[in-house]
């Protein structure tokens, strides 16, 4: 089953090494482990034509082939320190696929584990939005909270004092009058061939940006999982 005619390769990333949570993408949230939530959304997709765990981390790999992802390749270590790219990730694990199954994939989704409260309807939307509105590349995102604004960001000089990172403005006393701004949340990330593989680009000012406006959480600090937990058992 193909979605509009596009061959699909999804790609979970779930490099070893963590600095905030060790082993954190084998972390459980009620029940399953984060590659394993990720998986699940693959497997209640049936046109994604084949979907891979890019790993450096042989118990991560081994976690991805229970979850029933493909683990062809364990990824090289210079694609998996804190310096490497994503691009670089994504392109190594798309050709390989490629060379593995002697197909040439349409477009990628790039599923972050650590972004568990994905459902299946955003991946469809996201897919459909690329393949019909013809964009290269679209990013899910989320609204900043207005307290986290620049408007409202702090500095703290040598003496202890605070600064203002944005000079203080009066019509910004009120966060209603703040503007929005928005972060990648990691749900998905989707991109043609062309653009990642030829172009060497995953978002620049071409990207379409597709808003998620419910709650979720980036599994970074131990106490999101906790946060995590909570919300996904009111999904």
């Amino acid at each position: 089953m193909t979605l509009l005619g596009k061959r699909i390769l999804a790609v979970i990333p779930a490099r070893g090494g963590s600095k905030s949570i060790p082993r954190k993408n084998l972390k459980k949230i009620c029940g399953k482990s984060l590659i394993h939530h990720a998986a699940d959304i693959c497997k209640s997709l049936p046109w994604i034509d084949m979907a891979i765990l890019s790993t450096d981390d042989e118990e991560m790999a081994a976690e991805g082939e229970r979850a029933g992802l493909s683990v062809p390749f364990l990824r090289p270590s210079y694609l998996a320190t804190d310096n490497a790219s994503s691009i670089d990730m994504w392109k190594h694990a798309w050709l390989y696929s490629e060379k593995e199954t002697g197909k040439v994939f349409d477009i990628s989704i790039l599923l972050e584990p650590t972004s568990p409260l994905r459902t299946s309807n955003d991946i469809e939307i996201c897919l459909n939005k690329l393949i019909q509105d013809n964009h290269k590349s679209i990013a899910t995102v989320s609204i900043v909270p207005a307290h986290y604004r620049p408007q409202k960001t702090l500095t703290i000089d040598k003496k202890g004092k605070i600064g203002f990172f944005l000079p203080p403005k009066d019509e910004y006393s009120r966060r209603q009058n703040i503007p929005t701004y928005y972060f990648r949340n990691g749900i998905c990330y989707a991109i043609t061939r062309e653009k990642l593989i030829e172009e060497n680009k995953i978002l620049d000012e071409t990207t379409f940006a597709m808003l998620i406006e419910r709650e979720i959480v980036n599994i970074d600090e131990p106490f999101d999982l906790e946060i995590a937990e909570f919300i996904y058992k009111k999904l």
